[in-house]
């Protein structure tokens, strides 16, 4: 496995390859170092990871709108479809955690969709950061990183309410 680091305006984004495939986007130091020294991970600028970091830099420059890149994650058949859900809702646009438990048509698991989306391993890739309360109030990014989240919801434009 191999991975980059990209200096994102949010901070270092860690960028995990293996087989040529983007496995996992990491924000945080510690998760990745451990992750580093348990799977062997080996610094090196594939070109997937180019092209990844490529995308990235038209992105935070708002020239990209959506992301062509190779991903992979595992995840159970529940959590595979919140995140192409989550993969189809428009660069600008945002929906809640209802509209996508409708729009995979089970209305009643709005609480799993929010633990489906905080295991979503390649955010940004996969935007999770546009799932925003009913309220357009922030919730959750990674966990807690609601700075993060705000930070990406505003280069998109898309209006929400920090409480």
């Amino acid at each position: 496995m191999y991975y980059t680091v990209y200096s994102a305006p949010i901070g270092a984004l860690y960028i995990l390859e293996k087989d040529g495939v983007i496995i996992e986007v990491m924000f945080d130091d510690e998760p990745f170092l451990a992750k580093k020294q348990a799977a062997h991970l080996k610094k090196e600028d594939t070109s997937v990871l180019r092209e990844a970091k490529k995308q990235l830099d038209e992105y935070f420059k708002g020239d990209r709108k959506g992301f062509d890149l190779p991903l992979k994650q595992a995840g159970s058949p529940f959590q595979e479809q919140v995140w192409e859900a989550l993969s189809a809702i428009p660069y600008g646009e945002s929906k809640s955690y209802a509209d996508i438990a409708e729009a995979i048509g089970n209305p009643k698991a709005v609480r799993a969709i929010g633990q489906a989306n905080r295991r979503n391993a390649l955010p940004i890739f996969i935007p999770c950061h546009r799932v925003i309360g009913k309220d357009r109030s922030l919730t959750g990014y990674a966990g807690t990183k609601t700075e993060m989240k705000a930070a990406l919801l505003e280069l998109e434009g898309i209006p929400f309410v920090q409480k």
